[in-house]
């Protein structure tokens, strides 16, 4: 193949935009797949009956919507915002809301309306100023030191604690399952940032679905590439750097463990260790349903909101997250549901419905979850199995081989506990770059982590156009 001057392995969120940066920069690069179809974790497809289209990963897109390289890209994705972007159901036939307006979510929360306001609603109103901790590596000098410190004081704090300042049954359930995106027991420390985080979210960018599926996104990500002169190639498993293109730098939007195999010749052993000391998070056990109807939730807000966190209780989402971290399958896991065809009628035939749902379970668990996740879907949405025409489930195993970057079903690329979430892979002043001046981390295993967003990928750029490219 010819010499181009940068080759990313790895066509997802992050390998497309560190692509379309290098392209903007002037330089040829070309971009090589594994699968047959691009997108990594923003991908879409008919995985159960005809005319119904599935997320296969990636499904609710706040961080799509808030990523500040997307944004500067103008990238041309038709954003849908559901009515409510997060109903939380509990077992009196009530919902736990989480408008897009913080004054909206307050004043349903009731006597701790006045805690959000100063809990989330404070994350909320500084959320531009706190933009760099969000999207890039945690130690950087900060532009706003005072708010940046504000927000650390309270995302440092295990989840559990920051609830207490909330007294009723829905705020804390609420709190709860934006906590458990963390993937964290919730009595750990730092699971409040993805509490904070996450809820502040809804009410500065929302929760958007793309229109016609997740994939669009990586769709409008290689359309931009392309328009810049790049190409990619699916189809095509790298087993080691020499087997690719003549390049300057090469990218590796892939797992730490791949990126050991990929170009361990380059790296020293030192660095090789750390990248195998690298620990993964709990896996997802994922179920995708063609359904006759919207689902038949009892409390009425969750039948308008894009996204369902069933669980309960506070108490009853923090037991099961521990047995998780533990090593356990819970008998009442948490569940995420999305419902996109609720509001984008592209997704299913007329009158029909596709739902999202996955638990979590731990790394590389083999126990099939199905009948306790629709357990707790019946018990706040009674008669839902009655809806199901079809079901495609994947266990940990099947997670992996949808994406290698999903180590043992880990769609985070990495655990969040401990010195990891600072040093992601591991502990260097520029996380993005390794000791080969030519070879450069890309993917959700380095800051900020996981999600679509892009910004691993166009912070690993940067560092590639200025050590490599220049």
């Amino acid at each position: 193949m010819a010499a181009v001057d940068a080759v990313v392995v790895g066509a997802g969120p992050n390998g497309l935009a560190a692509a379309v940066a290098i392209a903007r920069a002037g330089r040829a690069v070309r971009v090589i797949e594994a699968n047959d179809t691009i997108g990594g974790g923003s991908r879409s497809a008919a995985l159960t009956l005809p005319g119904f289209v599935h997320d296969v990963c990636s499904a609710i897109h706040p961080l799509a919507a808030s990523s500040p390289f997307f944004r500067e890209l103008g990238l041309e994705v038709d954003w849908i915002h559901p009515e409510i972007p997060l109903a939380h159901p509990l077992d009196d036939g009530t919902a736990a809301v989480l408008a897009r307006s913080v004054d909206e979510t307050a004043s349903r929360l009731g006597p701790d309306g006045a805690a959000w306001r100063r809990t989330v609603g404070q994350v909320a109103r500084e959320w531009e100023r706190t933009e760099a901790l969000r999207t890039g590596p945690i130690v950087h000098l900060p532009r706003h030191p005072l708010a940046e410190a504000r927000f650390g004081l309270m995302a440092l704090q295990p989840a559990t604690l920051l609830a207490r300042g909330f007294r009723g049954t829905a705020a804390r359930a609420l709190f709860a399952g934006c906590a458990a995106h963390s993937f964290l027991p919730l009595t750990a420390p730092t699971s409040g940032a993805f509490a904070l985080t996450i809820a502040a979210s809804a009410h500065t960018v929302g929760w958007p679905v793309a229109r016609g599926g997740s994939q669009r996104i990586a769709e409008a990500l290689a359309e931009r590439l392309r328009s810049l002169g790049g190409t990619i190639e699916t189809g095509h498993r790298v087993r080691e750097l020499e087997a690719l293109p003549r390049a300057r730098a090469y990218l590796l939007d892939t797992s730490p463990r791949d990126a050991d195999r990929i170009a361990g010749r380059r790296l020293p052993e030192g660095y090789r260790r750390a990248l195998r000391r690298y620990r993964y998070g709990p896996g997802v056990f994922k179920v995708d349903y063609a359904l006759a109807g919207p689902v038949p939730w009892r409390a009425a807000d969750c039948a308008r909101a894009g996204t369902v966190h069933v669980g309960g209780t506070l108490e009853e989402i923090a037991a099961a997250e521990a047995e998780v971290a533990r090593g356990g399958h819970p008998e009442r896991p948490f569940v995420l549901v999305g419902q996109q065809s609720l509001f984008d009628p592209s997704r299913a035939p007329a009158g029909k419905h596709t739902l999202w749902v996955y638990c979590h379970v731990p790394n590389g668990s083999t126990v099939d979850m199905t009948s306790r996740v629709e357990a707790q879907l019946e018990r706040f949405a009674p008669g839902f199995r009655d809806l199901v025409l079809a079901r495609r489930v994947f266990g940990t195993a099947d997670v992996e081989r949808e994406n290698a970057n999903y180590v043992g079903g880990d769609i985070s690329n990495g655990a969040h506990s401990g010195m990891q979430l600072l040093a992601r892979p591991v502990l260097r002043a520029v996380p993005y770059a390794t000791p080969a001046r030519d070879v450069y981390l890309c993917s959700a295993a380095t800051p900020p982590g996981g999600g679509v967003h892009g910004m691993c990928g166009y912070r690993a750029a940067r560092v590639a156009l200025r050590r490599a490219l220049s």
